[in-house]
């Protein structure tokens, strides 16, 4: 009894610190593909207002490196980098990286999230599948997908204790 209670107060810590950080600027949120030299492949801004998404290709700093790229043009300080693109970009200064792997996101939402996006998807020749003709925007396929698959919200503190859900404070 005495973990669950120490399990429940790590989670309100965490979304009291999760909340109270996006008083001072919005919190990014990157999904990254280990398997593509940690890419990052979706982003969103979270604020009080909610979710804004952010596709990393059109995201960039002076020298034009993109949000996509961040650990491959800067393997030292990627969520820095990142911090700097959306200051440079989006005109606002995340302190707060909240970085979520393909791994996390299908415990969290069910092992299909990532084809669900993928076949939604119209960015990059995706074609989608039998079922869905491939013709929304990243973010629309995004939500749509979260919207089919929902949330197993006690994933989300197992996922950050495997270290698919990590936080960064830049």
């Amino acid at each position: 009894m005495k973990k669950l209670h120490l399990i429940l107060l790590a989670i309100a810590a965490i979304v009291v610190i999760f909340m109270a950080s996006t008083l001072a600027s919005p919190v990014l949120i990157v999904c990254e593909d280990m398997g593509e030299d940690g890419s990052i492949d979706m982003a969103a801004t979270f604020s009080l207002a909610g979710f804004e998404w952010i596709y990393p290709g059109s995201s960039f700093n002076s020298q034009g490196q993109t949000l996509h790229n961040v650990h491959i043009d800067n393997p030292q300080d990627p969520y820095g980098a990142a911090r700097d693109i959306m200051s440079y970009t989006y005109h606002f200064t995340p302190h707060l990286v909240v970085s979520l792997t393909s791994e996390g996101a299908e415990a969290i939402f069910g092992g299909g999230i990532v084809d669900d996006i993928r076949a939604n998807d119209a960015y990059n020749g995706y074609e989608g599948n039998e079922n869905v003709p491939g013709t929304m925007s990243r973010g629309d396929a995004i939500d749509t997908a979260m919207g089919q698959n929902m949330p197993n919200i006690l994933q989300i503190p197992v996922q950050i204790l495997l270290g698919k859900i990590t936080f960064h404070f830049v």
